[in-house]
């Protein structure tokens, strides 16, 4: 069954601890957490002190580090309380060990791929992640349409991850909403990313309702 993580990105920040057990209560599987720095995105968004509350809800909390050199800051995102910790390829020169430290760390580990990076990096760390995000928008920002060319990269990572007999999950993060999020799970996403949509909602159970209906269906 699909898994929906909401973007805390698209939360009401006056009420935080109300948003996230508003999701929580609406049924969803795990809390987005978008660390951006101003240097590998184009915006600054939380800090650890916002996660460490935020991981205090009932929801598993996936830290996803948009941020340069990653590795500085994957043992004190785990302290917070992190259970994830998904970083971008394309931010550090050393995927591998940045993965090992965040499994070290306690985390399941993700890589996260830009929409023009190849899903061709991860064949060299297959078995070493526990997680691929695929980036549907540029990151920096919420509210973006998804990138249809990004369906294709969902399908080749399945792919891949089959090939080897791997159960990574495979999650897709940007533009996702009741309409999309049929062509993202018929490719083979597990787990959707969903922000704006979702929070804008007039009725966030009903959303959730309506994606886990259309992955029921086409099973």
């Amino acid at each position: 069954m699909i898994k929906v993580a909401p973007s805390l990105l698209s939360a009401d920040f006056q009420k935080m601890g109300a948003e996230v057990q508003r999701m929580a209560d609406a049924g969803a599987d795990w809390l987005h957490f978008d660390v951006m720095d101003g240097q590998f995105v184009p915006n600054i968004s939380f800090g650890m002190p916002i996660l460490t509350a935020a991981a205090k809800g009932p929801l598993p909390v996936d830290a996803h580090l948009m941020i340069a050199n990653p590795e500085k800051y994957i043992d004190a995102f785990a302290e917070c309380g992190a259970k994830i910790i998904t970083v971008h390829a394309e931010a550090t020169n050393h995927l591998h060990r940045a993965l090992q430290m965040i499994r070290a760390a306690g985390c399941l580990a993700g890589v996260a791929l830009n929409p023009a990076t190849s899903p061709e990096c991860l064949r060299y760390v297959m078995g070493d992640f526990d997680l691929a995000l695929v980036m549907s928008v540029n990151p920096g920002f919420g509210g973006q349409k998804m990138i249809p060319a990004c369906i294709d990269k969902v399908a080749e990572i399945r792919a891949m991850l089959d090939k080897a007999g791997l159960k990574a999950i495979v999650e897709v993060d940007g533009g996702v909403n009741t309409k999309t999020a049929l062509p993202l799970m018929r490719a083979g996403a597990d787990m959707l990313v969903a922000g704006s949509a979702l929070f804008g909602a007039p009725d966030a159970a009903a959303f959730i309702r309506e994606i886990r209906m259309a992955d029921a269906a086409r099973l």
